[in-house]
């Protein structure tokens, strides 16, 4: 559950009175029952509300004034409204109350959320300006800290039922809630589904649980638990400039970093023009004013091209690579690839070179040796930041290179196939349910993964482990209905930004794993999968209903 900041409501007005439309009636119930945690959230947050008050200015004053009246009812049903959703974000456990928090007022971790209702869905999470430090560093790890904040204390757990209430629910509710919406022919011949109390980790509904299917792109959600799990929340990836001893020859080397970009706003990802122009400074340092550039991809193993061959939604996956290797200037979605995103990028590196004055041969192939003196590095934000935007966007290029970066953390060949290995032994050794489940890449594009509903909910549940904050990114990059990555334009008449999910869809596979905050503050984790569907447009439909429906419990 994630509070709006305040650009976007201003930026989708006419987003935001349908969604106003639609859960003013839960909204007016919950004034009431949330007043005792609205009034335990003013007392822990009164000083930083405070600071964020000061620090916003005029411009707070302006975004909170309302409109002309055109009646008593509608200014008191605003005002009902607004505690209403702090009290429901307080009991959903997705916001903590000691931050981290921007100078603008907005959580750290959604900060670029603002900016994607902006643009044409997605988000790209910790990328903005003020997730690089005054040294141009990128910052700490947004996520590292507690994202789900108990009700009644500093305890980083969630609400959980009250005693009793999950047998009952599980053996009553949940089913006939469940039940008929699952039966939808929309849905395939073949559908599993399990549901979670997060707090508690007991069942509350279970269908085909351990029935291993093709999970699409949800296999994204056991990638970012296996790469945070081995590299840890605030490893950075770092591309480096070396000068060969001896030589006048500079190798560009790849480190694997899918977010490089060559972008003249680099937006607090590292930049290729950056890396360029402290290169320079370096060779002009050392009188060097012409040189012979190499670039190393040497850092990734096997074959560059995933199974489904050359196609728009995945860029051969290179060590080294700028901007995902797109043909325009999206940051998301499908798009046309270049055929070297390496050549490109070393490409792109000596235009660069050659604006700050050093000239360059046409780049070639080459490794760098361990003598190499290093002239300058760019290093990408923590991986937490890029967990997160890539289960926003659902990103296969970051999905590929997280799944490599895991392989070497394990000590397992960089490849397709080193990757999935990794990711299959960091999950076991983490405890987690793998009967039947079977990896062949990090993006789900491959049609022969297999993974369950229960894996899929065990893993959501442990991400909230308030003793593994280090997985916490895995739950705040999860895409928020109605607003943000691939549910932007989805729940605009439910449960908007209530629910929390991955999505999957392959032809004939739809499926849908996350979160979301029934009518009693309690968070629950789901896994909705389904095959042989005929309209994913309709099986999509069918999975948002089921997961509205689960808010209303």
């Amino acid at each position: 559950m994630v509070v709006p900041e305040l650009r976007p409501w201003q930026s989708a007005k006419s987003r935001v009175r349908k969604i106003a439309g639609a859960v003013r009636p839960r909204l007016a119930r919950l004034a009431t029952a949330m007043k005792p945690q609205v009034a335990r959230l003013r007392r822990t947050v009164g000083p930083q509300l405070a600071r964020i008050t000061r620090a916003t200015g005029s411009r707070l004053a302006t975004l909170v004034r309302p409109p002309r009246p055109r009646s008593r009812t509608l200014r008191t049903w605003q005002y009902t409204a607004g505690a209403a959703v702090a009290g429901l974000a307080l009991a959903a456990g997705a916001v903590t109350a000691a931050g981290p928090w921007d100078a603008d007022g907005q959580r750290t971790a959604e900060r670029d959320r603002a900016a994607a209702l902006e643009r044409t869905g997605g988000t790209d999470h910790g990328s903005g300006a003020d997730s690089v430090t005054a040294d141009g560093e990128p910052s700490p790890a947004p996520s590292a800290g507690s994202v789900l904040t108990g009700l009644g204390g500093a305890t980083n757990t969630v609400k959980s039922a009250p005693a009793g209430k999950s047998a009952g629910i599980s053996g009553t509710a949940v089913r006939d809630l469940l039940g008929p919406r699952l039966d939808s022919s929309a849905l395939g011949s073949t559908r599993t589904a399990v549901v979670v109390d997060v707090a508690s980790g007991s069942r509350l509904y279970g269908s085909g649980a351990d029935t291993a299917l093709t999970p699409a792109s949800t296999t994204k959600i056991a990638t970012a638990v296996a790469a945070l799990s081995a590299l840890g929340a605030d490893h950075r990836l770092t591309t480096r400039a070396a000068l060969e001893p001896g030589t006048r020859e500079v190798v560009l080397v790849g480190g694997g970093d899918p977010t490089l970009t060559a972008r003249k706003d680099a937006a607090g990802w590292a930049s290729l023009r950056a890396l360029a122009t402290e290169t320079a400074k370096s060779l002009t340092a050392r009188g060097i004013k012409q040189i012979t550039l190499s670039y190393d991809t040497t850092l990734y193993s096997g074959p560059d091209l995933h199974s489904i061959g050359v196609n728009d939604n995945l860029a051969r996956v290179s060590p080294l690579t700028a901007d995902e290797g797109r043909t325009n200037d999206s940051v998301e979605g499908p798009v046309l690839r270049v055929s070297d995103p390496a050549a490109d990028a070393a490409r792109k590196f000596a235009g660069f070179l050659a604006d700050a004055g050093i000239k360059t041969s046409s780049p070639g192939t080459s490794k760098a040796s361990r003598r190499a003196d290093t002239l300058a590095t760019v290093s990408s934000p923590p991986l937490s930041s890029i967990v997160e935007r890539m289960l926003t966007n659902s990103d296969n290029d970051i999905a590929e290179a997280l799944a490599r970066q895991t392989a070497l953390a394990s000590g397992k060949p960089a490849s397709f196939d080193g990757g999935a290995a990794a990711i299959d032994a960091q999950l076991t050794k983490l405890g987690l349910p793998m009967t039947g489940a079977s990896f062949h890449d990090g993006s789900g594009l491959n049609r022969d993964d297999r993974l369950t509903a229960n894996l899929l909910t065990a893993l959501l549940v442990r991400a909230a482990d308030a003793d593994r904050p280090g997985l916490r990114a895995v739950l705040t990059g999860l895409p928020v209905a109605g607003f943000t990555g691939t549910l932007t334009s989805r729940y605009t008449d439910g449960a908007a930004g209530v629910v929390r999910a991955k999505t999957g869809t392959l032809t004939g596979v739809n499926t849908l794993a996350g979160t979301v905050v029934d009518k009693d503050g309690r968070l629950l984790a789901f896994a909705f999968l389904t095959s042989n569907t005929t309209s994913p447009t309709e099986a999509q439909k069918a999975l948002d209903e089921t997961a509205t429906a689960l808010a209303g419990l």
